[in-house]
């Protein structure tokens, strides 16, 4: 009798769980993020949701609370909300770095669900059209000459490109000084005020480079942007940095809606709408499936330990 019961209970629980996956999603799906307003991870998310609205059956809606090197929303999303498909969040890269450097309240590798595997930046270094730097040789060269004048700023320390920066400086003996400049539009405008020498950014310097307000120095990818100019590899740097996010749910979603998420994000990314949207942007295809994002999430947060260690150093303040 016990085993029939509890046989009876473990059916209901699979047929309820069944039917529930089928007829999610049930409502719109809110992505959590913490992008600064008008940077390329807002940019993006605000036109990938409606390309994903089309294969998901609902509204895709984006609630951004910029912060904590956007992890702000992300993290409150993983505390607070409920694990049925409903909330989700991009995940920056710095989810995997921000744990060695402060306290946080949240794990990577366990407070989250990966759903999918998105894509990633363009970084590279710019300065401005008038700068005295025309190629990426005349600023490491000023930079070891005259050891910690030469300022740079990125809006997030421990952000990808602050790192890319610092390996730069550390492969070729520059002394760089950092500036930390929240928000990508603000970084933009205080390389034109002149308070920083260079920016390493995301490419929304691009259409100021198009305008010929900035000049691209450096991008840290494997291959050359549409701009042509080197990346650090075609100058014999060995620095390839990327910053690629994909989408998170809290932990312990149903496998079943997990895979109904994936699926319906994966055709967005055929639409003929997301392929202009990368061109846009200048971003890159990075593709996970949902095992392959959260094994990559594994390895990445030990990877991560190891680049700030050799870096710019561990802390927790």
């Amino acid at each position: 009798m016990a085993r029939a019961i509890v046989f009876a209970i473990y059916t209901f629980l699979f047929y309820a769980g069944y039917t529930f996956a089928q007829g999610f999603p049930t409502k719109p799906v809110t992505l959590y993020s913490s992008a600064w307003p008008n940077d390329a991870a807002d940019q993006y998310l605000r036109s990938f949701a409606p390309i994903a609205s089309k294969y998901l059956g609902q509204p895709v809606i984006v609630d951004n609370k910029p912060g904590q090197a956007g992890m702000l929303n992300p993290a409150k999303m993983a505390e607070t909300e409920r694990a049925d498909g409903h909330s989700l969040a991009p995940l920056p890269i710095t989810a995997f770095r921000l744990p060695h450097l402060y306290r946080v309240s949240w794990d990577p590798t366990r407070d989250f669900t990966y759903v999918i595997g998105l894509v990633r930046y363009t970084i590279g270094v710019v300065v401005k059209s008038d700068s005295q730097f025309k190629d990426l040789d005349d600023l490491i060269n000023f930079a070891k000459l005259n050891p910690g004048k030469l300022t740079y700023g990125t809006p997030v320390r421990g952000g990808t490109p602050h790192l890319a920066m610092a390996e730069l400086g550390l492969k070729t003996g520059a002394k760089f000084n950092y500036v930390m400049i929240g928000g990508e539009g603000e970084a933009a405008k205080a390389l034109i005020d002149g308070r920083i020498a260079a920016l390493a950014d995301l490419s929304m310097w691009g259409p100021l480079v198009d305008a010929g307000t900035f000049r691209l120095l450096v991008t840290f990818g494997e291959g050359r942007s549409r701009w042509n100019a080197p990346t650090a590899r075609d100058m014999g740097i060995d620095v390839v940095s990327y910053s690629p996010f994909g989408i998170v749910g809290p932990k312990g979603m149903d496998p079943k809606v997990v895979k109904l998420l994936h699926d319906a994000f994966n055709r967005a990314l055929d639409d003929a709408d997301y392929a202009a949207l990368l061109k846009r942007l200048d971003m890159v295809d990075w593709y996970k499936s949902s095992e392959d994002y959260a094994d990559w999430a594994v390895d990445q947060f030990r990877f991560q330990r190891a680049l700030i260690e050799r870096t710019i150093g561990l802390g927790r303040n």
